[in-house]
Parts: structure tokens; sequence; C-alpha cells
């Protein structure tokens, strides 16, 4: 049988979710905030606030991890957060003369704010509806939290991008039920806003190679753990 769909719940996450950003971007609430990296954070803070007060009033059974499949919350810190936050800072180091690893922690919990979200609490709460039906509210609702909708080029292909986002990061979570992996794939597109033209594919085939290729292994190890032949 099919989880029936909370539809006051999910309003009330994205009501709070689009208010929490609307305030953030949209007036000049955070102007008197001296501190970049407090306003990147506030920036994406309404998902995660929306998706606990969805279910803190609904009394939701919708339990998220850190860690997901993983035996503790040190593995996916490694792969997903400390490696791609290594690697990338290192290559600004070469490219620009500066290592911005505060920065690049920022925007993987930046990443993992809005993943509580659109991962950790609307997808779950979806899940009974088709993947492509899923997909494509997520999709839809994740664009429009932005509130950037005028309809240029621009936009559209950002609309394509967060689609196969959509899937990708979500792909992801099915297979890790981890919000610090989720959080880390999220803040790909993140780390290269300012930069980093030539290395920026470069860094990114190599992540999602080894992001890809270590999902699969243990995927397969966590498996035969849980039914061993």
């Amino acid at each position: 049988m099919k989880n029936k769909i909370n539809f006051g719940a999910i309003i009330v996450y994205y009501v709070i979710a689009v208010a929490c950003r609307y305030a953030a971007v949209k007036t000049n609430l955070l102007s008197g905030i001296e501190n970049p990296y407090l306003v990147i954070l506030l920036r994406g803070v309404g998902p995660a606030l929306g998706a606990l007060a969805a279910i803190k009033i609904f009394s939701l059974h919708n339990p998220m991890s850190l860690k997901g499949i993983y035996k503790n919350a040190i593995v996916p810190f490694v792969i997903y957060w400390l490696l791609p936050a290594v690697l990338i800072a290192g290559a600004y180091y070469v490219t620009i003369g500066k290592f911005p690893i505060l920065l690049m922690f920022t925007v993987l919990a930046y990443g993992l704010l809005e993943e509580i979200g659109w991962r950790g609490f609307l997808q779950e709460q979806l899940k009974s509806l088709s993947k492509f039906t899923s997909i494509l509210i997520i999709a839809v609702l994740w664009f429009a939290w932005h509130l950037n909708l005028e309809t240029t080029p621009s936009n559209m292909i950002f609309l394509g991008i967060i689609f196969f986002g959509t899937w990708g990061i979500g792909k992801v979570y099915s297979s890790t039920g981890s919000l610090l992996a989720v959080a880390g794939v999220h803040s790909l597109n993140n780390f290269f806003r300012n930069g980093l033209h030539e290395t920026e594919l470069v860094l990114i085939v190599i992540l999602l190679v080894i992001w890809i290729g270590f999902i699969i292994l243990y995927n397969r190890k966590y498996k035969t753990a849980v039914n061993p032949a």
C-alpha cells in the first residue's frame, strides 16, 4: 500500500522555504550582517526550516540521516565533503593563489540546508508517486524557490539543470540515504560560480567518477552484508 501524501505538510514546508528565501535575497534583511559566510547560509536555510517545521507540526515519520547506509558519518564526510573541499580549494590556490577552504565548507553546509528539504523531506513525501512525476514536481518547486522566474534562455537552461540535478541527486539519495552525500553532490555546481573555467570540467568529472564508483562498490558491500549468501 502506498503512503498517502500529506499535502498540508508540503504546503507548510514550501511556504516557509520560499518566505525565508524571499527575505534573504529580495529584501535588505541581511544587509547588516558583515560575515559573508553567514549570509550564504541564511540564503539556503529555508528548506531545512520548512522541513523541520512540517515534520513537527504534522508529527510525520520522516527519518533523515547524515550517514545513511554508511557505518558512521565520517565516511560520507570524507568522501563527499573533505575530498571535494580540499581538491577544489587546491585548484583555486593553483589558479588564483588563494586556498578558500572555509568558503568550500560553507558552500557544502549551504547544500546540506537545501537538501534537508528537497531530498530529505520532499522526495520522501512524494515517494509514492512515479519517479518522473516526483522529479518533475521537485524540479519545478526547486526552480521557483530561487525566485528568478524570467523566461530567459539562461533561466531555461537553469531549469534543465535543475531537472537533471533532481534526477541525479535523487538517485544518490535513494542509493545512500545520506544527507552528507547529497549535499556534496548538490554543491558541485555552486563551487564554480566565480571562476575556475579551465579546470572546472576536469574536477567535476574526477569527483563524479570517484563518487559513482564509491556508491556502486559500497552498495554491493552493503547489500552483501544485509543479505549474506
